[in-house]
């Protein structure tokens, strides 16, 4: 088996055991699990999938979506998650790059995403749907559920994730079987999971919080996960008394404390509240914690490192605080020289370790870019830690806004709105939202007058997935520029950011 990630869920499966209950009533155990993924795994490879192949794709949640992931990692092949709310603009570079062998979409898209995947070097394209029905599923019916999981080095690629870049132009983060293993038995230890834990799993799968933080928790401790394709508070509060653990994003919290179902009992069966992918307001974890008597846990990570940092499952959890490194994780903080910074100092975290990713796919440029001297990566985001060794985060060097959990790079906004038909320019930022965290927000310098904010929204949204459509579109006549001509997007924050809700 070597150092694949899915011989160690092999080695913990309780065949009879419960593994996933989806939201429309349908079960699937820990054997179901095995057979389906053994199944789907010689469907894939007689598509001519073999070891370090990538399999991409784009889909709907369900229990078969996240069979299919532990499936290609069986097999030795490379993971590739699709956004679901991308457009095909974004996903022709996205295929372009990482050259999949197979991607697997939703029926109802099959036919414009088989053309431009065939257009771009695909060699094949299958279909499922959120009830597990499609060609794969037709496919695999018919395969024995036996397979050999394939043997992997510990250094080898299980799955690449897309990120945007700052100029514009998406990087994949290159994660391995160690990567992922490591990191999800360091957290699932550290947060308590156990075989008799059950996972409210609200999350979708084509993000690193619901395909890997969330899910590998369940998947390496053999316990039960709850799926709900999307966010739907009702149901979320109705699931939680049958649930021990909840992991979101701030904006789930938010909601729940808008619920007036959501109250002291609703919560007691829960025995752990996790918040991540984005800063969870202090004022957001207070409220939560006079409404339910327990601190959400708050923890910090991102695409290429998985989890950095967690507050304590037992002992003091700090608002604001992202708490301390979890196993495997070194963390400093360093200038911008990657000198080391004492206590109490602000600088740019760097971290090294097991978990940190291999690089970026087929960028050894920016690889060598991101990774300062002895191995430490540079993550971007400004910190401080204390004397207690508990982390904050102060503020990101490369200006992400993080909306509703999800990251958007101002860069690759900015890009398409300059292209539009008279503008001349614009800066995009975030501003508070009291629900998202942050809302996208453009600043734009027109050239046509009689441009509007719907006419840019309305033009972003056939180019752009959803959540990176600004929310907010505020003309002026120059943006604020400093004697390098340099934009102050500073300046813009302060202007625009009282708040948007």
């Amino acid at each position: 088996m070597g150092g694949n990630l899915f011989s160690v869920v092999e080695g913990l499966a309780d065949p009879a055991a419960p593994f996933i209950e989806n939201d429309d009533g349908r079960a699937l155990t820990y054997g179901g699990m095995l057979a389906l993924t053994a199944r789907y795994a010689r469907v894939l490879a007689a598509c001519g999938v073999t070891p370090g192949d990538r399999v991409a794709a784009q889909l709907e949640k369900s229990p078969e979506h996240y069979c299919l992931y532990l499936a290609v990692v069986r097999m030795g092949a490379v993971y590739l998650p699709l956004n679901t709310a991308y457009q095909p603009a974004e996903l022709e570079y996205l295929l372009r790059d990482a050259e999949p062998r197979v991607l697997v979409v939703d029926p109802s898209v099959a036919e414009g995403r088989t053309s431009l995947a065939h257009a771009c070097g695909v060699g094949a394209c299958l279909t499922l749907d959120a009830d597990g029905r499609g060609s794969l599923g037709e496919r695999a019916a018919l395969e024995p559920a036996a397979f050999a999981t394939t043997a992997r080095a510990p250094d080898d690629l299980a799955a690449i994730l897309y990120t945007s870049g700052t100029t514009g132009r998406p990087k994949g983060a290159m994660l391995t079987h160690r990567n992922l293993s490591q990191n999800g038995r360091a957290i699932a230890r550290a947060w308590g999971f156990g075989r008799g834990d059950v996972l409210l799993h609200a999350l979708p799968l084509f993000h690193t919080h619901g395909l890997f933080i969330s899910a590998h928790c369940a998947l390496l401790s053999g316990s039960r996960m709850l799926f709900q394709r999307r966010l739907d508070v009702d149901r979320l509060v109705e699931a939680l008394p049958r649930a021990t653990v909840l992991m979101g994003v701030p904006t789930f919290y938010t909601r729940l404390l808008d619920s007036p179902r959501f109250d002291r009992a609703a919560a007691g069966n829960v025995r752990l509240f996790v918040s991540g992918s984005a800063p969870l307001l202090a004022e957001t974890s207070r409220a939560f914690t006079e409404r339910t008597g327990q601190v959400p846990l708050e923890r910090y990570g991102m695409t290429e490192a998985v989890v950095i940092c967690s507050n304590p499952l037992h002992g003091e959890r700090r608002p604001g605080s992202v708490g301390r490194p979890v196993e495997g994780v070194e963390l400093r903080i360093a200038d911008d020289a990657d000198r080391p910074l004492p206590a109490g100092e602000t600088g740019v975290i760097q971290i090294r370790g097991p978990a940190i990713m291999k690089g970026y796919w087929r960028n050894p440029e920016k690889t060598a870019e991101e990774f300062a001297p002895g191995g430490w990566f540079r993550t971007g985001d400004l910190g401080v830690v204390d004397a207690d060794g508990y982390v904050s985060i102060v503020g990101r060097a490369k200006d992400l806004v993080i909306s509703g959990g999800y990251n958007v790079y101002p860069k690759e906004i900015e890009l398409a709105i300059d292209a539009l038909p008279g503008v001349l320019e614009s800066a995009v930022i975030g501003v508070p939202h009291h629900d998202l965290g942050e809302a996208v927000t453009a600043v734009v310098v027109r050239r046509d007058p009689a441009l509007d904010a719907g006419a840019v929204i309305g033009a972003l949204k056939k180019q752009l997935a959803g959540y990176k459509v600004p929310k907010h579109v505020h003309f002026v006549g120059e943006l604020p520029r400093n004697a390098m001509g340099k934009v102050l997007k500073t300046a813009l924050r302060e202007r625009y950011g009282k708040g948007a809700d």
